[in-house]
């Protein structure tokens, strides 16, 4: 099986799903304070480590906004299925539904077939996270093919803030891959 991965510094696509609101946005574009964007996409409903991690992550947005970094989190999941999950998260960030098997396989990412029905009832997107600069390209990219991967938020916020750090010129890494 062959899959398609971004590369660091890559344009971001235009990705859109859908708020809980019903409002359709574009994953990549950011409130008006923000220069950055950080998406997390996440299994959905069926996944306890995502519920786990949207909410450790909800910790960290105050500390993402004072570095003008917005968040948002997606997931394949249907509305009925993240208005459910939203009993079982404490989270004031963006979320939204509706990742299409397209939308993931642009974004490169590792794809899932329900164990049984009791999982979930579609196909869906293992975790990833973006950071993407104020350019739209993807400063920072993480694609797990497993829930049990992902990046530690205090070294990644800290990270951010290294990065964003005018005094530190950090570029894009690991654009030597293509």
């Amino acid at each position: 099986m062959y899959t398609q991965k971004l590369h660091a510094g890559a344009k971001f696509p235009d990705i859109k799903a859908t708020l809980t609101s019903g409002e359709e946005v574009s994953l990549s574009s950011k409130r008006e304070e923000c220069d950055w964007k950080m998406v997390v996409v996440y299994r959905g409903k069926h996944c306890p480590i995502c519920t786990k991690y949207l909410n450790a992550l909800e910790d960290f947005k105050g500390r993402l906004l004072e570095q003008n970094i917005d968040l948002i989190a997606v997931s394949a999941d249907s509305k009925s299925q993240l208005d459910a999950h939203l009993d079982d998260l404490s989270i004031s960030f963006p979320i939204a539904y509706g990742l299409t098997e397209d939308d993931m396989k642009a974004l490169g990412l590792y794809i899932s077939e329900p164990r049984s029905e009791k999982e979930t009832d579609h196909n869906f997107a293992e975790p990833a996270l973006f950071i993407i600069n104020g350019e739209g390209r993807i400063q920072i990219c993480e694609i797990a093919n497993a829930p049990f991967v992902r990046p530690d938020l205090e070294q990644l916020v800290s990270g951010l803030a290294f990065i964003r750090d005018p005094e530190n010129s950090y570029p894009v890494r690991g654009t030597r891959a293509y």
